[in-house]
This record gives C-alpha cells, structure tokens and sequence, in this order.
C-alpha cells in the first residue's frame, strides 16, 4: 500500500510538469501568431529550429528561411489579431504534438472579416528549449452569408435531377424554403449563397449551381465539391 502512494506521489508532480509544459508551448504559439499580426519576424527566428517545415493552408511547402522571411508588417490599412485556441499538447518525452484552432480577426480597409484555421505543430526539446520542427494548417470553411431569392425564382429550382438511373436529387418547396434528397432520403434544407447557387447549411464545401439554356430554363445541376462537379439533367 505505502509502495502504491509512493508511485502514486511520483506521478503527480510528473503530471503537472506535463501541463507546466504545454502551457509554455501554448504561449509560445501565441507568441508567433502576435508577431504575423506585428510582422515581427524575430520570434519566429527565434522560435522555429533551423529544420523546420511548414505547409500552410494553400498545400504549400516552406523550410526555416522561407518561413521567416513571409513574416512581414501587414500593409497599410490592414490590421488583425490571432487567438490560439482549443490547445491540446501530447508530450513524449522531448518531443510534443499539438493541436489548436487559430481565431483569426481582421480589419481590411474598415471591412472586418473571420477566418478559422485548424493547425498541427510538432516541437523538440533540445539543451532544456522547445523549438517548433514542423506545423501544418488547414484554412477551416465556413457557411457564405445567405441572401433571399424572389419566390419566381427559387421557384424554378423545384424539381427532379438526375445523375445517373439510380442516382436521383429531387428540389422541392415547403413554406417558403427549399429542400433537397438524395433517391428519396430526408429532405435537407437548402439555402441561396447567389442567384442559381445554393449551399446546405453546415456543408460549406458543396454547392449547387443552376445550369441554364440559351431561352433562360434550367437544364442542369451542377453538385460542386470543391472544384469538382457531379452533373445532374433535370427533368421534364
């Protein structure tokens, strides 16, 4: 029994290490999103060890030297601000893995704009300091803002639309807001980003987009995933 408290003692301040550790890596991350806000490009110096690697969200690779030179002051009538949020650290050892979610505000030209990014950064604790080895983000999408059609037109989306024989998407209308099921599943609601665009709310990565003929009548469908599309006939 005293053997186990022994054990159980030994742990514990092991274990607030651990979290002791995290919070200095957290603040550090904080750190080098004020200094992209500042273009301090000093923090990130000092911060990332010389074989660092980052792919950011538009898929593109940069090493320490490509990294710290794009820190830079924002141009004039840009201003914003990055919070590192959700931070969770795993530490084995001398190396962490950490997971957060950059809550990006901006001020571009008076027009003030959000964006949601989730980011993976890996550390490696050398000589008693963490350096940053390598970070991935993913730019998170959001739903667009909505706009309201005239009934005459969201009216014409009313339909069926097919893909294939036995892959069929029907559009109907119930008190004023449009629907939309897959071979007869449960209707979800749909939602207008433009005139002949349409989104499900929580799916901001597919659209639906309106094809029409030479006469104004629509013929197509267009389910959009990203930059690739599933082309549906409608119906007469």
């Amino acid at each position: 029994m005293r053997a186990l408290v022994f054990v159980c003692l030994a742990i514990v301040p092991s274990l607030a290490a651990r979290a002791d550790e995290g919070q200095i890596l957290q603040s550090r991350m904080q750190s080098l999103m004020d200094a992209v806000g500042t273009g301090d490009a000093k923090v990130w110096s000092a911060t990332l060890d010389k074989r660092f690697v980052m792919i950011d969200e538009t898929g593109a690779i940069s090493d320490y030297a490509q990294s710290v030179a794009q820190v830079q002051p924002l141009p004039k009538g840009v201003s914003g601000s990055i919070a590192v949020t959700e931070w969770k650290a795993t530490i084995f050892g001398d190396v962490a893995v950490a997971t957060h979610l950059d809550d990006e505000h901006e001020d571009f030209h008076g027009q003030k704009l959000h964006a949601l990014y989730r980011s993976t950064s890996s550390w490696l604790k050398q000589n008693g300091q963490w350096k940053l080895i390598s970070m991935q983000t993913l730019a998170l999408r959001q739903d667009p803002p909505a706009v309201s059609l005239p009934d005459r037109l969201s009216d014409e989306y009313v339909g069926r639309y097919r893909a294939a024989p036995d892959y069929v998407y029907e559009i109907m209308k119930r008190d004023g807001t449009l629907y939309g099921a897959t071979n007869g599943g449960k209707p979800v609601e749909l939602k207008a980003e433009l005139a002949d665009v349409l989104f499900t709310p929580g799916q901001p990565r597919t659209r639906k987009i309106f094809v029409r003929d030479a006469q104004g009548r629509i013929v197509r469908l267009l389910s959009r995933r990203e930059e690739r599309d599933v082309v549906f006939t409608k119906e007469k």
